[in-house]
């Protein structure tokens, strides 16, 4: 027999039906709540709330699993590569050579900008933000392929797929270059996705520019585990847009802004700028990690805790083994990773974050190897977008081919004033 809860009101009894995932969560089916009751639910920020059912991400924050289509994140991260994990996330299944080199082709052979988008950063002033450029650049796309913007149509949304997948990482480059003020490169189709981009990042036409493996590879496993991520606010964000049939341009625009904020995509700045702060300040660690745990004092360690892993995130896991061979392979010392791995002792012992469970995630460690691999710091925001984009794709095409597709329009509780009259100009007070 299957589960439902009886809710009372009134003095009349009404069953909902309980429905349980793939991988054992459970949820209440309220979607007829308001046609049986009138009432809605009240969940600000949407934290007890699904908004979808979903095939592509899942994660446990209690036990620190996360899986893109059923595979483990380290699993991945270990073998697989970012177009390959592109795959898996928006087609469901890992690809066979032929379907990979296939898709690894578009990708490549897509990469390069019409060349009246350079023209917008002529537009914009001298050092912009690249979120807020990059966000312009990818909703204007939308104005030079108009002829593929049919979200029902497959062909369409498959070439539109491969576009975004390939421009990205060029109009991310140029964001940078622009503020620089260096020309803007072309794309190398001979080279892999990563390599490609930091060579657009870091080559002038001035010399030759010879991509380090380690680098290229080290770049790979970010993007990897920042590919999904679940319903988050920027992935929300692309689904609530795109379910006013958006085409995927407008919708990823919006996602790009969504990410761009501090308690999202900017955490990892946040953290650099964290460390850079306690180094400049003698680089005691015990001072501020006291600083954090007195309720009086506003400052904050930015990089622990989660809003959903209540254990260690796995990704913490995998960034920090890579931050250590990148800058073993550099052989840079850098003395921000050596305040990092103080903080992460000392709170993997203290009672206090223990207590909380406030573990290193992701944004801890990501930074260090953004700045090992010389991404500056206002770019970091922009590296966990081109990692997020094939999740936002993903989450978008399921939305698209979900048959119990709905236009978002979430309730709310009114608390303003009730009906009143309008007073004439004399007569206000």
């Amino acid at each position: 027999m299957a589960e439902t809860v009886t809710l009372t009101v009134n003095g009349n009894n009404y069953e909902f039906p309980i429905l349980e995932g793939s991988c054992g969560e459970k949820a209440i089916d309220i979607s007829q709540l308001r046609s049986q009751t009138g009432l809605i639910t009240y969940d600000p920020g949407f934290t007890c709330t699904g908004s979808c059912s979903s095939k592509i991400t899942f994660l446990d924050g209690e036990k620190g699993v996360l899986l893109y289509r059923g595979i483990p994140i380290e699993q991945l991260a270990e073998k697989s590569t970012f177009i390959e994990t592109a795959y898996l996330l928006i087609y469901g299944e890992l690809p066979t050579q032929d379907q990979l080199d296939e898709f690894h082709y578009h990708i490549i052979h897509h990469s390069m900008v019409h060349e009246s988008i350079k023209n917008f950063y002529d537009g914009f002033p001298n050092n912009p933000h690249p979120m807020a450029v990059c966000s312009a650049v990818v909703g204007s796309l939308a104005t030079f392929y108009q002829n593929e913007l049919n979200v029902r149509d497959e062909h369409e949304v498959e070439i539109t797929i491969h576009r975004l997948l390939a421009k990205l990482p060029t109009i991310a480059a140029y964001s940078y270059k622009k503020s620089i003020g260096q020309p803007l490169p072309y794309p190398d189709n001979q080279l892999d996705y990563t390599t490609n981009f930091l060579k657009m990042m870091f080559a002038t036409p001035c010399e030759p520019y010879t991509v380090d493996p380690v680098a290229a590879r080290a770049l790979d496993v970010l993007l990897i585990i920042h590919a999904d991520h679940e319903q988050n606010c920027s992935t929300s964000s692309v689904r609530l847009v795109g379910s006013s049939m958006s085409n995927l341009f407008a919708s990823v625009s919006a996602g790009i802004y969504a990410l761009w904020g501090p308690l999202h995509g900017g955490a990892n700045q946040a953290v650099i700028e964290m460390l850079q702060r306690i180094y400049d300040d003698g680089g005691d660690v015990y001072k501020y990690v006291n600083r954090a745990k007195d309720p009086k004092d506003p400052f904050r360690l930015m990089g622990f805790g989660h809003r959903v892993y209540k254990n260690f995130d796995p990704r913490s896991r995998i960034i920090k083994k890579m931050a250590d061979e990148v800058l073993k392979k550099s052989g840079v010392k850098e003395p921000l990773l050596e305040i990092a791995s103080e903080l992460e002792k000392i709170a993997l012992q203290d009672d206090y974050f223990i207590e909380k469970k406030l573990y290193p995630n992701v944004d801890f460690y990501s930074g260090i190897i953004y700045k090992a691999l010389n991404i500056p710091v206002n770019m970091f925001p922009l590296m966990f977008a081109m990692g997020r984009l094939p999740g936002w794709i993903a989450q978008w095409k399921e939305l698209q081919e979900d048959k119990a597709f709905k236009i978002g329009r979430p309730r709310q509780l009114y608390v303003g004033p009730t009906m009143r009259e309008y007073l004439p100009m004399n007569e206000r007070g």
